[in-house]
């Protein structure tokens, strides 16, 4: 099976025009590696996760929330991107709040 294509600038820029009409999550950015987009805030040097999206087919990708101790765990949250960043915010919003 072929693999699905990876992220690019575009898909980046999807997610962050999302968050930014939202508001309050200037303290965001996007990350892209690999078939990955993730969520970020703080220092570059040491950044905190919050949540990251995995491009899984052309249309579909899937949503896991870091946990407190760093770990990555999957919500069973698939679908296309704006369906999967609708859940992301409306149902999930503390996963992207600001770490004090």
């Amino acid at each position: 099976m072929p693999r699905a294509p990876l992220p690019d600038e575009e898909d980046e820029d999807e997610v962050l025009e999302y968050l930014a009409e939202r508001g309050g999550m200037k303290h965001l950015r996007v990350r892209r590696r690999a078939d990955l987009l993730t969520l970020e805030s703080g220092p570059a040097s040491d950044p905190v996760r919050h949540a990251r999206l995995r491009r899984v087919t052309v249309h579909y990708w899937t949503l896991e929330c870091a946990t407190h101790t760093g770990r990555w765990e999957k919500t069973g949250c698939r679908g296309p991107l704006p369906m999967v960043l609708g859940v992301l915010t409306s149902e999930l919003g503390w996963v992207l709040a600001p770490v004090v």
